[in-house]
């Protein structure tokens, strides 16, 4: 079987020159690549007390869903805003070019719940602020944070100083 790695495609100047875009849409549609990238997350979470597993929209669902399932937890949506049904909080956060929000139901973490929030990737580190920053709201402990990439170049740790964050592949550039 191939390294995890090896199912990530490397697109030059995507969305624009210079930029060296990490398209996961490879590790998912090959079976051993999607396999490769959930057990390596559960890898990271043997030894973690946690409650909870949540993830951003939408990736964060494409990843964090069937790692809840492997390792039998709930999963929480933290969804871009206007897009779930019941009370919801939220969390704006700035983007290159912009403003996000996103949002969480009321009831969806309880207070002292443990969670690890998944992505699939870091870049700049600002919507998992805000997916952390919403969990905290609701009284949540977030235990630890995982995504498939990095992207070191951007330092989207900095953002996220405190928590323990890994990642299963980490690029140096950006």
């Amino acid at each position: 079987m191939k390294a995890l790695e090896e199912y990530v495609t490397a697109i030059p100047d995507f969305p624009e020159k210079g930029i060296i875009f990490r398209d996961i849409t490879t590790i998912l549609q090959d079976k051993d690549g999607l396999k490769l990238a959930i057990d390596g997350m559960a890898e990271k979470l043997e030894g973690v007390d946690y409650d909870l597993i949540a993830g951003p929209e939408s990736r964060g669902f494409i990843f964090g869903t069937p790692l809840a399932y492997r390792v039998d937890k709930g999963f929480v949506m933290i969804r871009k805003k206007g897009k779930l049904p019941r009370e919801t909080i939220s969390e704006e956060y700035e983007l290159e070019y912009g403003k996000a929000t996103i949002e969480v139901h009321k009831d969806a973490i309880k207070p002292g719940q443990k969670v690890v929030l998944v992505d699939d990737l870091i870049a700049t580190g600002g919507s998992a602020a805000a997916s952390i920053k919403l969990i905290e709201r609701l009284g949540g402990k977030v235990v630890k944070v995982l995504f498939v990439i990095e992207l070191k170049g951007l330092k989207g740790r900095d953002k996220l100083k405190g928590y323990d964050v890994e990642s299963l592949i980490a690029y140096e550039g950006n």
